[in-house]
């Protein structure tokens, strides 16, 4: 089955909780703190595997969620990281951000990597608090928790050349006589449901890959038929190979048959429609095809048009050989421009956060402070006077008082209510 586009949620592990210890040994009576660090949690990494073809495996599991990184103990041992979660898609495969829509990474070279949900850093045990003034804190950090995010997969098979043309034109039939793929062959519309692939190797040795994509009907660019199952696939390649019954066997007009098709295309995409394109005018065996080949000429002139039959095999070799060509010329170019930054822990970040009041109660939210409250131990009465600490240095306090909180106020963090000291 050729799955080529599926929704999935991946949650990353957490850290693992740092550990509030102290040093309990004999003739020691006043131990250090030895609290432990925890581990990192499982980061989601997908990686391309050029074996695979479809995207069919994510169906049955909608939802990846990392392994928490184990907690730091006393002793000052540190937990150990959790093992990343490796996931393995088809060369071609869009990784796309379901929520904004944004593309994350475009995946087209065999064991690429890209880190699609960092896992949590491992919570500071209290041994990395100590400091000068504070020789012996009593507190320690919870596991920050792992990205999580919902990502829609999609993917665009690797050609050079894309055959496009209306259903039954003879796509399938000519790749199959080009190259060792062995598609599906029958007299009727939509035999192609998902785009065949061969390789096509020239007696020069020299070779490029072909694909016979779903059959375009009108109103294609608008879902209508395969609708944009064929043009999403379209847009990885080189040059786009254009067949048109030119015999019109099934008595539609090869002319119009062309303008339909680019009409398609141009309303889809305008990129796609300004890639190279040449036209193989099929089914030349059959007698009516000289007359409506000339027609074609005539209303377009400049085209690049290579006569061909597959059935009989004739003037398929010119046709590759300047597909190689051409396929040289051309440079590589990216599908998407992305400026991807490498994913790195940090402590701190600039983020700001908001504050507006609902009834009585003034909500605080913010990437930072959120990520600071799961990761304080409550119950360690150090750990709250920090938290504290730190909203008043992010300048919390002050942005309340400033807009109207008085002691005794209500504030709300995530799910959890403070009162406002001022």
């Amino acid at each position: 089955m050729f799955v080529d586009e599926i929704v999935i949620k991946v949650i990353a592990g957490a850290g693992g909780d740092g550990c509030t210890s102290f040093r309990r040994e004999k003739f020691v009576p006043m131990g250090g703190p030895d609290g432990g660090n925890g581990g990192k949690g499982a980061s989601i990494i997908f990686k391309v595997d050029n074996n695979l073809k479809t995207l069919i495996d994510f169906s049955y599991k909608k939802i990846i969620k990392g392994e928490k990184g184990i907690n730091g103990k006393g002793s000052n041992k540190y937990g150990a990281n959790a093992e990343d979660i490796y996931l393995l898609v088809p060369a071609g495969t869009t990784i796309i951000d379901n929520e904004s829509n944004t593309v994350l990474a475009d995946m087209t070279q065999d064991k690429e990597e890209f880190v699609v949900a960092l896992g949590g850093r491992g919570g500071r045990g209290n041994k990395a608090f100590a400091t000068h003034d504070n020789p012996a804190p009593k507190f320690s950090e919870k596991g920050e928790p792992g990205e999580e995010k919902t990502i829609k997969l999609e993917l665009k098979v690797l050609a050079d050349v894309g055959l496009i043309g209306m259903p039954s034109v003879g796509k399938s039939t000519l790749l199959s006589q080009i190259s060792a793929s062995k598609p599906k062959i029958a007299a009727y519309h939509f035999t192609t449901l998902s785009p065949n692939l061969g390789v096509v190797r020239l007696k020069d040795y020299r070779s490029f890959v072909m694909a016979d994509l779903p059959g375009l009907i009108e109103g294609a660019s608008e879902g209508v038929g395969l609708g944009t199952s064929f043009l999403k696939h379209a847009k990885r390649t080189k040059i786009l190979a254009h067949v048109i019954d030119m015999a019109a066997t099934e008595g539609r007009d090869p002319i119009k048959d062309y303008k339909v098709i680019r009409k398609e295309i141009e309303e889809y995409d305008e990129k796609l429609a300004n890639k190279m394109e040449v036209i193989v005018a099929n089914k030349m065996d059959v007698a009516s095809s000289n007359e409506n080949l000339k027609k074609f000429k005539e209303k377009y002139p400049d085209k690049l048009i290579f006569p061909i039959s597959s059935i009989n095999n004739t003037g398929i070799e010119a046709l590759l050989t300047t597909l190689m060509d051409l396929l040289e010329e051309i440079p590589d170019e990216n599908l998407y421009n992305l400026d991807v930054e490498e994913k790195t822990y940090t402590y701190e970040d600039d983020k700001p956060f908001k504050i507006h009041k609902e009834d009585d109660i003034w909500i605080v939210e913010g990437e930072k402070i959120e990520k600071l409250f799961k990761m304080t131990r409550f119950e360690e009465e150090e750990g709250v006077l920090r938290f504290a600490r730190k909203l008043k240095g992010m300048g919390v306090d002050d942005e309340l008082e400033r807009l109207g909180a008085k002691p005794g106020d209500e504030i709300q963090i995530m799910d959890y209510i403070f009162e406002f000291k001022g």
